[in-house]
């Protein structure tokens, strides 16, 4: 049984622990809740971008575009750098959200051979809308913390990223 402000991790480490006392399962603890953590923010996030008619890996896309500041341009490369996805899924991703008229592909001005993606105003329009709903979201998922809590997660989860080596690279 867990102990109070337990969760079900506690009773499988305890479980672990009762049949495998010679190895320290204490692992499981750290990566098993961010294995929960994860799906528990895939299923509220993707409510929230449905509500918008958009999914994760779109709003990834317009809000890199968005966050590059006017003219609101990236290269399909940066993008790629950003969403830490490879070459075909950034190309469905641009092919879905051209279909929509939320993004345009086009050859830079500074450099004719070069292609740009280029956040639409109905794309801009879009992300705008669903960027506050989207905050609101993820400002009740840490309701439970303290911002004194908060930024110290934040801090352990950069440090645990960085030590993995998977912190994104700028565009």
């Amino acid at each position: 049984m867990t102990e109070p402000g337990g969760d079900a991790l506690d009773l499988i480490l305890g479980q672990w622990c009762r049949e495998r006392p010679d190895l320290d399962c204490s692992p499981m603890g750290v990566i098993g809740r961010i294995s929960q953590l994860q799906r528990e923010v895939f299923l509220v996030q993707r409510a929230t971008f449905a509500r918008h008619g958009l999914d994760a890996p779109s709003f990834d896309v317009l809000a890199a575009l968005r966050r590059a500041g006017p003219p609101y341009q990236l290269t399909p490369t940066a993008l790629m750098r950003t969403a830490l996805v490879t070459s075909g899924a950034i190309t469905q991703r641009l092919d879905r959200l051209e279909e929509k008229g939320w993004i345009t592909r086009g050859r830079s001005a500074a450099d004719g051979r070069a292609v740009v993606v280029s956040l639409t105003e109905a794309g801009r329009t879009a992300l705008d809308a669903a960027l506050p709903d989207h905050l609101e979201t993820e400002r009740g998922m840490l309701a439970g913390l303290s911002a004194d809590e908060q930024t110290q997660l934040a801090g352990l989860l950069r440090r645990f990223l960085v030590a993995l080596g998977r912190v994104p690279q700028e565009p």
